[in-house]
């Protein structure tokens, strides 16, 4: 009788559990204590690309005999990458600079086979914000938790208090290009 490979997601990220359970996915969440590169230098794409393989390659290590997925998301704005706020004062000010403009977000998903085989790839979305005054920004924030997603907030939570619209894969703001990464598995 053949056993179905396990899979370990390499990520504490509560919305990408909840993005591969909703595609009935079994696996397991193996967080990895790797620091994440940030270096404004460093294209987008690639920055995400690239903090995915860490958390990838560093589960897997301890995880060879499972396919395991790692994955990074960032936002960005005049090319400058945005992580997670440190505190509510950060996160002000990024939906500040957030505000009435066009920003990317990019998500960097690396996929490590028990092989050794790997996968790597990035899915951007675009997302244009509502103008937003100090009002606007206090009221998301009352109802929102900022501090831990990237550009201080969360497409999925309120969101649709500060977004306009956005072109491209809805999942990936979330957090997880889901199409693309069943297609992979």
């Amino acid at each position: 009788m053949l056993r179905a490979m396990p899979i370990v997601l390499a990520s504490a990220s509560p919305r990408r559990r909840e993005l591969l359970e909703r595609e009935g996915l079994v696996f397991e969440v193996m967080v990895s204590p790797v620091e994440e590169i940030h270096d404004a230098m460093i294209e987008p794409e690639r920055l995400c690309e690239m903090n995915a393989a860490l958390k990838a390659e560093d589960v897997a290590a301890r995880r060879p005999e499972a396919t395991v997925i790692g994955a990074d998301t960032l936002v960005f704005i005049d090319g400058v990458p945005l992580g997670k706020p440190a505190d509510l004062d950060e996160a002000r000010a990024m939906l500040r600079r957030l505000a009435g403009r066009v920003h990317k977000v990019c998500t960097g998903v690396c996929v490590i086979f028990p092989a050794g085989r790997r996968e790597i790839f990035h899915e951007t979305t675009e997302v244009t914000f509502h103008p937003l005054d100090e009002a606007a920004i206090g009221d998301y924030l009352k109802v929102a938790n900022p501090l831990d997603k990237a550009g201080a907030y969360g497409i999925q939570e309120f969101g649709e208090r500060i977004i306009a619209g956005i072109r491209g894969d809805y999942d990936n703001v979330v957090g997880l290009p889901v199409a693309r990464l069943t297609g992979l598995l």
